[in-house]
């Protein structure tokens, strides 16, 4: 079975920084793309970045692209958003998921695409 636990969440002030981390069991990570995603309050959940398998590839959404940094250690099975410069419009529950399949040349950025996602971390940047 494959686990992925979120963590490092919490409340941060506009302009401050939070650095989640998404722990990955029964899978390796190395493997597949990561992505992380959020879901702002009464909205649907939308992509905020990935990372190739590799490594070697990210990709952000407009929203975030500037200020997030996604990372990846394959040795501890961890994938990691950095969160810079956060804006009250960042609040949201932040997702982690693994893509469906593995060594997969294209990176997604849909829901759809991804298997196994955590249950989540809460993002709350205070105005």
């Amino acid at each position: 079975q494959v686990q992925v636990v979120e963590s490092g969440g919490g409340l941060v002030q506009t302009g401050g920084s939070l650095r989640l981390s998404c722990v990955v069991s029964g899978r390796a990570v190395s493997a597949f793309h990561m992505a992380w995603f959020r879901q702002p309050p009464g909205k649907e959940r939308e992509f905020a970045a990935a990372i190739s398998w590799n490594g070697g590839r990210t990709y952000y959404s407009d929203s975030v692209k500037g200020r997030f940094t996604v990372s990846r250690d394959n040795a501890k099975n961890t994938v990691y958003l950095q969160m810079n410069s956060l804006k009250p419009e960042d609040t949201a529950v932040y997702y982690c998921a693994t893509d469906r399949w593995s060594y997969r040349s294209t990176v997604p950025t849909t829901t759809a695409n991804y298997d196994y996602w955590g249950q989540g971390t809460q993002v709350t940047v205070s105005s």
